[in-house]
């Protein structure tokens, strides 16, 4: 069984450092393409060239804003996350405080009462 548990890990494992070499992949060819696009030398192209090179660049600007919205709305869900666990820690906080008073007072009289 232990096993089969170690293999299905090492699975896992494996998979996401596929994906995160994907999205890496993926990555890097985008942003080497945008930068390749807006090193276009806008002097030399005629006109036509020139409206595509516009559109291009809207449609690029377009699309990163989507993403930024998306990033923006995930960062905000973890931060509403983060809050909500800090406020759990702090609602049980009297509940550990009150375990902890009565371990110490079982102790206490483990240790020091004698009938």
């Amino acid at each position: 069984m232990q096993q089969v548990i170690n293999q299905l890990g090492q699975l896992l494992q494996q998979i996401i450092a596929m994906l995160v070499k994907f999205f890496q992949l993926v990555w890097t060819w985008s942003f080497g393409q945008i930068v390749s696009v807006f090193q276009s030398d806008w002097q030399s192209l005629p006109i036509w060239k020139i409206v595509v090179l516009v559109a291009v660049c809207a449609g690029i600007v377009y699309v990163l804003y989507k993403a930024v919205i998306l990033l923006w709305g995930a960062a905000e869900a973890i931060l509403k996350a983060f809050i909500a666990l800090l406020g759990v820690l702090v609602s049980i906080l009297p509940y550990i405080v009150i375990a902890g008073v009565i371990a110490a007072a079982g102790g206490y009289v483990i240790q020091n009462v004698n009938f």
